[in-house]
């Protein structure tokens, strides 16, 4: 099956179809790994599962703030 990647806010995304979603037996959590040319998405059982993705959570959300550490930025939201 082919899926088309979106935009979703700043990031991008795809829609995974709820029978897809449903085969697969992923629920809340994912871990995703990448390689060239490859993002694998597996179920986060085990609680160190867990720990990895509030660990990954919180790099991801430093580095989403770089987007937002700009001058530019700045700039627009000085008068508000």
């Amino acid at each position: 099956m082919q899926a088309k990647i979106i935009k979703i806010g700043n990031s991008k995304g795809i829609r995974i179809p709820k029978l897809i979603l449903g085969q697969s037996g992923i629920k809340d959590h994912v871990i995703l790994t990448v390689s060239p040319g490859e993002i694998k998405i597996v179920p986060a059982n085990s609680p160190s599962d867990k720990k990895i993705i509030a660990n990954e959570e919180a790099l991801l959300s430093e580095a989403s703030l770089s987007d937002w550490l700009r001058p530019e930025e700045d700039a627009a939201w000085k008068d508000l």
